[in-house]
């Protein structure tokens, strides 16, 4: 098992790092135009023209705080008279100086904000690693709750209600949360946006997590609403053909009720199509829902990522999804060791 995971590792760190890469040597295709208005506007000199030496001058020291002084890569493409020219760059340039830092844990500085990216990437984590984990595990548990009351004999109806569910957008679900429990016109049992930490921020701990359950049940219930259809059906219906099989009918037999034998025997076969969907659920705990995180205005990952694209803030955008692929490399770990420990079948096989 040790060395299957590592093999799987070992494959899977390439194609991590070329698609960093591959976002990292598209950010240095943004002009310095954008970031040289950027620090003209802070040093007030945005308003009226200025002479070619200032530009020079602040665009020189914009290149050199943010690191894109030098050539981008270890080769460059010159054209000539002759035609065009390859050039060698060697390790002094910006690529190389980026993976250097990056392998120490050094991603950069914002361009908005001037802080690291990690610090950047650490705040906005803290509030959308508890939303996005409580989303998952209440997703999952509930799904297992509902599949298994569907194959004992739960109403047909509630099945239509998760495909109808299902055919919706999460905005949509969001929005519907927001007008319906949010809505002083109407119910108003939740606040509309916000986590409310400033409120509380000197509060006891329980009066904190009152708080924070209180501001986060609306964008709870969207995350979880979204994922629970998909998890509710292919549940259900991997049960339906598990119950079908010989040893349930001999479980049966011996006297099992329905529910005993899809407890006991049938669940724990019945996990191993949806582990897969499961596993996708980790990248999503990083990434944050961008959507939800905006219509209730969370400072999370999702909303961090969103604003730093709007606002050309590569390194922030890069460091995100350096995290996100990280995440995904781990998904596709977890998703190798719970096949291996839920079926000992793919354990002898391999």
């Amino acid at each position: 098992m040790g060395r299957f995971l590592v093999y799987r590792l070992l494959r899977t760190i390439p194609a991590t790092w070329a698609i960093v890469s591959l976002v990292f040597l598209l950010s240095r295709t943004l002009p310095t135009d954008v970031l040289l208005g950027q620090a003209l506007t802070d040093k007030g000199l945005g308003s009226r023209s200025i002479t070619a030496a200032e530009r020079e001058a602040t665009l020189l020291r914009v290149q050199q705080r943010f690191g894109l002084a030098g050539p981008v890569f270890y080769f460059s493409r010159t054209h000539s008279n002759t035609g065009t020219v390859w050039q060698w760059n060697g390790t002094d340039n910006q690529y190389h100086r980026w993976l250097s830092n990056a392998v120490q844990g050094d991603l950069g500085q914002s361009y908005r904000s001037g802080q690291p990216v990690t610090a950047v990437l650490a705040e906005a984590l803290r509030f959308t690693l508890p939303l996005t984990t409580s989303a998952a595990l209440l997703a999952t548990l509930l799904s297992v709750a509902l599949a298994l009351w569907l194959v004992c004999g739960g109403p047909a109806l509630l099945l239509s209600i998760l495909y109808g569910i299902d055919a919706l957008p999460l905005f949509v679900v969001a929005l519907g949360l927001l007008l319906l429990l949010a809505n002083p016109d109407f119910i108003s049992l939740f606040p509309a946006y916000g986590m409310g930490q400033q409120a509380t921020k000197n509060a006891p701990w329980n009066v904190q997590i009152g708080s924070y359950l209180y501001y986060s049940a609306l964008p709870l219930a969207s995350l979880v609403l979204v994922k629970l259809p998909s998890l509710v059906v292919q549940l259900y219906d991997a049960l339906r053909h598990e119950l079908g099989a010989n040893y349930a009918t001999t479980a049966r037999a011996k006297g099992l009720s329905g529910y005993q034998v899809a407890t006991r025997h049938a669940l724990r076969n019945a996990m191993l199509p949806i582990i897969a969907l499961l596993t996708d659920l980790l990248p999503a705990l990083v990434a944050g829902a961008v959507v939800v995180e905006v219509i209730f205005a969370l400072p999370g990952m999702g909303r961090l990522l969103a604003d730093a694209a709007a606002a050309h803030d590569f390194p922030v955008l890069v460091g995100g999804v350096l995290l996100v692929a990280v995440m995904r490399l781990l998904g596709l770990v977890v998703a190798d060791m719970l096949y291996f420990l839920t079926d000992p079948r793919i354990r002898l096989q391999a």
